[in-house]
């Protein structure tokens, strides 16, 4: 592995790449890092390069090679990464069934809410003595989001705007009589990785929005009432084509400084009196803590 200047390994934009996405073509001036987090490594390597012109995180979710389960990311790894490296944006990328008959396999999906039904994961790092509360009302950033709908018109794709992303646990796809139940709650895809993502990136006032490619009907659908891998990864080699086009039309639209509340989503949010937080835990979420403690 190279060793990288400290201005190379800067970035101020990351992608999250999810099924079948393991890198992301077209970068130059490339260098891999290995970050250390106080939370462990992340998925993989962060590969840092140029792309239009803009410097650019990649990170494979599961890890090159696909050898992570949804429930075994460290996603907080992740997202302390991707912070550490100077990162403000995060363009997710991630493989979704559709729960409606209009959002078919090989359609853009950019949702705007989450509804969490994971039952393994840590969403915070606010432990060890500190407590932050944040606001998860609207979990997306509305600018990259519409940014990234904006980016996927312009690369041909069918894009539905809006929508909830249901996260399950997995890896096992849903039961038929599941599937049936989702669909009477009115959400538009499921997933298994996004929702530890967008908490975790709201606590490092990070922009976070999904680019959800739809890969199938889940098992509700009477003509598609069984979720193979071979379908899915059928559709997933369209996808990925699909979604480095994406990538490459949404990147320098999102070169200019924020204007979104993202940055500031600590402001008001830690709870415990400074004097009672732990030494070692301020230290360990000085990253996090260091705007808004004046750490």
């Amino acid at each position: 592995m190279k060793t990288a200047s400290k201005g190379s390994q800067r970035a101020s934009i990351g992608v999250i790449g999810g099924s079948g996405l393991y890198d992301m073509e077209g970068l130059t001036r490339v260098k891999e890092v290995r970050v250390a987090t106080p939370f462990g490594p992340p998925s993989d390597a962060v590969v840092i390069g140029d792309l239009e012109g803009v410097r650019v995180a990649f990170l494979a979710r599961h890890g090159r090679g696909h050898r992570l389960s949804p429930s075994e990311i460290n996603y907080r790894g992740n997202i302390y990464a991707l912070k550490k490296l100077g990162v403000e944006r995060i363009v997710a990328v991630s493989a979704v069934g559709s729960m409606k008959e209009a959002l078919q396999p090989g359609h853009v999906v950019i949702p705007d809410q989450f509804v969490d039904l994971t039952k393994r994961r840590i969403g915070t790092f606010f432990d060890r003595g500190v407590v932050a509360h944040i606001s998860l009302a609207n979990p997306v950033c509305r600018d990259v989001a519409g940014s990234l709908a904006e980016a996927a018109r312009k690369a041909g794709a069918t894009v539905h705007e809006g929508g909830a992303y249901l996260c399950i646990e997995g890896p096992q796809f849903s039961t038929r009589a599941e599937s049936q139940i989702f669909r009477q709650w009115g959400v538009d895809v499921i997933g298994m990785t996004n929702l530890p993502e967008a908490k975790l990136a709201r606590e490092a006032e990070l922009c976070y929005a999904t680019l959800a490619l739809v890969t199938d009907y889940d098992c509700w659908h009477p003509e598609h009432d069984a979720v193979t891998v071979e379908a899915i990864i059928e559709t997933l080699h369209r996808n990925v084509d699909l979604s480095r086009r994406i990538l490459r039309a949404v990147v320098p639209a999102l070169r200019e400084d924020r204007k979104c509340a993202c940055g500031r989503a600590l402001q008001a949010a830690v709870l415990t009196a400074r004097d009672r937080i732990p030494a070692a835990t301020r230290k360990r979420l000085s990253l996090l803590l260091s705007r808004s403690l004046g750490t």
